[in-house]
């Protein structure tokens, strides 16, 4: 489905009202928005255009498709944004093996392409270029937060993700902190949703924790079929397992669960509070990662064209280079090869009156800078 979405003159968000674009700008996003990964495009594109509608800036054109996962189709949708629509940039792919199959393309063209959540690492380092900024994170630092966090409770820990390009960043990031030993280490088929086999793995193991990176469908099956399972080991994630997207069908299986994120929807600045506020009255739900670091990106994108024409590739990119918004996040910069420094913090899932949720109990790095940057020749 192809939706052309136009910037709303509703409301104003702070710092951007009034700012006049020199010429109108069209931006192509590629995000999944059908099959088990919905939710976290859905998300994602809700975010997105929350920050376009509060810039009240009517010159933001946003042309939107469904790349229902499947890398062959997201390819041929940039192909026809790049070619036909004429876009100006591009954004939305969650998925990394889709941002593989689609960035290296789109950037040789000379496009500007902005990660709302896939940070696979072969964009971030030797791969890495002027035209891919990545507004999110670099796939490994969820992870390495989680491995760090970790340390503190735990000495035999298995951990467990899928079979493609950001699962395999998952578990190199929790073993480049991690110190304790590995119980087991596999690679589970992208998509899966029966758990049976590794549960028995998990069991067998002498495991006194379980790590899992299974976002979106992956998780939900997982955690309800563990719980079920009674193994009873402490489950520990990064947030993609236990997003604000997915913890509705979880249930309270996943109470208590710790999992590692760069926010929370309870972290405490001006810009994230009008953040949760203004995405609940739109949507009617609280928002998710996928939510709040595509809302970065919508409004990153604004304050660079408030300062330099999208049709000047050195100015747009100098302007977005300087990440001059106010980030959900709070503190927020890019390092080098274009992906974020920033704080992460250990959130644990709770029950907010009949709401399920993460709150914000520990930090597990300050400033942080992704392992691949130095790689990179920019």
């Amino acid at each position: 489905m192809r939706n052309i979405l136009a910037a709303s003159l509703l409301a104003l968000s702070a710092g951007l009202a009034g700012n006049a674009f020199a010429e109108p700008v069209k931006i192509g996003m590629i995000t999944t928005l059908s099959g088990g990964g919905a939710g976290l495009g859905i998300d994602a594109r809700d975010g997105f255009m929350l920050a376009i509608k509060q810039s009240g800036n009517s010159e933001i054109e946003v042309v939107t498709e469904d790349d229902a996962q499947k890398p062959e189709l997201a390819v041929q949708i940039a192909d026809k944004m790049v070619q036909s629509d004429k876009v100006d940039l591009m954004t939305g792919i969650i998925w990394s093996n889709l941002a593989m199959a689609v960035v290296p393309a789109v950037t040789a063209q000379d496009i500007i392409y902005l990660s709302v959540n896939a940070g696979p690492s072969a964009l971030a380092g030797a791969g890495c270029g002027p035209n891919y900024f990545n507004v999110a994170y670099q796939n490994d630092n969820f992870h390495e937060a989680m491995g760090e966090a970790a340390n503190k409770d735990y000495k035999k820990t298995f951990i467990m993700a899928p079979n493609y390009p950001a699962g395999k960043d998952s578990l190199t990031g929790f073993k480049r902190y991690y110190k304790g030993e590995l119980a087991g280490e596999v690679y589970t088929k992208l998509g899966q949703t029966d758990y049976a086999a590794e549960i028995a793995q998990i069991r067998a193991s002498g495991a006194d924790s379980v790590f899992i990176f299974l976002p979106g469908g992956m998780g939900i099956a997982f955690t309800k079929q563990y719980a079920q399972s009674g193994v009873g080991l402490p489950l520990l994630g990064p947030a993609f397992s236990f997003s604000q997207d997915v913890l509705p069908a979880i249930g309270d299986a996943a109470l208590g669960v710790k999992n590692t994120a760069s926010w929370a929807p309870d972290l405490d600045n001006a810009a994230n509070k009008a953040f949760v506020d203004g995405f609940k009255a739109e949507y009617g739900r609280l928002p998710s990662v996928y939510a709040a670091q595509a809302y970065d990106t919508a409004n990153l994108i604004l304050s660079a064209a408030a300062k330099a024409s999208v049709k000047d590739k050195d100015a747009f990119r100098a302007a977005l280079k300087e990440a001059q918004f106010d980030s959900v996040r709070g503190k927020f910069s890019f390092n080098t090869n274009n992906h974020p420094i920033q704080d992460f913090y250990v959130r644990e899932v709770v029950k907010d009156g009949d709401t399920l949720t993460n709150k914000i109990v520990g930090t597990a790095f300050t400033d942080h800078k992704d392992a691949y940057a130095a790689e990179c020749k920019m």
